[in-house]
């Protein structure tokens, strides 16, 4: 049986439901940003026990902005048209900070991205979580 982890947090916090299309762009990227960060790092873990500052760097390379825009350029035809909704309010969000080494346009993408994630996550499709990142890094070349 598939354990909906969103869920599970939720009741054992005795958190209440809330419709996650009321959710802001930003607040889906804050949640998103976490779980990807969480994908990946169990990735780069399950690829081999080394130093925790090389898991770092690998992680980080591919956590960051510029890769995230290329994944999701990579998998813009793959999404249905509920994601590509999300992942268009996202990149469209007006963010008060912006990341240190991004382009504006792949800060913009990897916002979209981090709230599609998100979003994915709060309606509890974490299989489509893992799905997309899959998919992102084949398509865009990504080593992980």
């Amino acid at each position: 049986m598939e354990m909906k982890i969103n869920s599970y947090i939720k009741e054992q916090f005795e958190i209440k439901d809330v419709d996650i299309k009321t959710y802001s762009p930003l607040a889906l990227a804050y949640i998103g940003d976490g779980i990807f960060d969480l994908v990946i790092r169990s990735i780069v873990v399950g690829k081999g026990n080394t130093k925790a500052n090389q898991l770092h760097q690998y992680t980080s390379h591919i956590v960051k902005a510029a890769s995230q825009a290329k994944m999701i350029e990579a998998l813009e035809e793959e999404l249905t048209e509920e994601e590509a909704d999300v992942y268009r309010r996202g990149r469209n969000a007006k963010s008060p900070t912006m990341a240190k080494n991004a382009s504006m346009t792949d800060y913009r993408k990897a916002t979209g991205f981090e709230a599609l994630m998100g979003y994915l996550y709060l309606k509890d499709d974490f299989a489509r979580v893992v799905e997309l990142t899959r998919l992102g890094l084949e398509k865009a070349h990504i080593q992980h």
